[in-house]
């Protein structure tokens, strides 16, 4: 990979369920960097992506389950983004006042995903209910509009276990290798690396929302160009199961059951 790279930040205006996120980057790219060039790398925040697809939830026509009441009790959230949170999540470990801790699609995160920022009032949007199917179908539409072959992440804020603030992760992607495996590569002292495998699509997640931000920026997209990756046809982030993560391992053995 290069050393230097650019990333634009691109102004889409307000994302409404049934718009083409698509042609909405596109001609915010040129405006800001004279269009997509080969080997460009996408990011898109998920809240864009879901509001576009229609995965909008008006909590309106939520009615809270007996458990999602409890737990919206003793979290002190709203009983209906509770229940939401629960259609979403595949189990509920913990939570803190007003987060639900939730494994979803094997990660662990906040409230499944589920989101009230950047949402229309009253509603909440969880993720893309398929994102590295999102990142293929974009980055075959910008193709389409473009010509020019481009990877795609869907991004995503996360907390970080004893950390405070907020950093970027893919959720999806299409075009790039999410990670790059370096065991076998020698560090400065010529010791073999044994574990290392860089988190590139998180890295790049990261750097675009530097310039995306997270309040009224109405930047839900960047651009990262001159990074040097290789553009294919991969699509997919890589998970590992539970047992053998080191924050989750150590959980569980503090835990009779998830």
């Amino acid at each position: 990979m290069n050393s230097t790279f650019e990333v634009f930040g691109l102004s889409t205006g307000i994302i409404r369920s049934g718009d083409s996120i698509a042609e909405r980057v596109v001609a915010a790219a040129g405006d800001v960097c004279n269009g997509f060039e080969e080997e460009d790398i996408l990011v898109l925040a998920e809240t864009a992506v879901a509001t576009a697809e229609g995965n909008v939830v008006d909590l309106s026509f939520v009615t809270p389950s007996k458990r999602a009441a409890e737990l919206a009790e003793q979290y002190h959230m709203d009983p209906r983004t509770a229940e939401v949170v629960l259609r979403e999540s595949d189990s509920v470990v913990g939570g803190i006042p007003g987060f639900l801790l939730c494994m979803k699609n094997g990660t662990l995160l906040p409230n499944a995903g589920v989101d009230a920022s950047n949402a229309p009032p009253g509603c909440v949007t969880p993720l893309p209910a398929n994102p590295d199917k999102s990142a293929s179908a974009i980055k075959d539409m910008i193709k389409d509009l473009t010509g020019k072959n481009i990877g795609v992440i869907i991004a995503d804020s996360r907390t970080h276990a004893m950390r405070l603030g907020c950093s970027g992760v893919a959720i999806g992607a299409a075009g790039i290798t999410a990670v790059i495996d370096d065991r076998g590569r020698c560090d400065l002292f010529g010791r073999k690396l044994e574990v290392t495998k860089r988190a590139v699509a998180d890295n790049i997640a990261s750097a675009a929302e530097l310039v995306m931000g997270e309040a009224d920026e109405c930047t839900p997209a960047a651009i990262v160009r001159g990074i040097g990756l290789s553009i294919g046809d991969h699509v997919g982030i890589e998970t590992i199961d539970a047992t053998d993560c080191l924050f989750m391992g150590a959980f569980r053995n503090s835990r009779t059951e998830w």
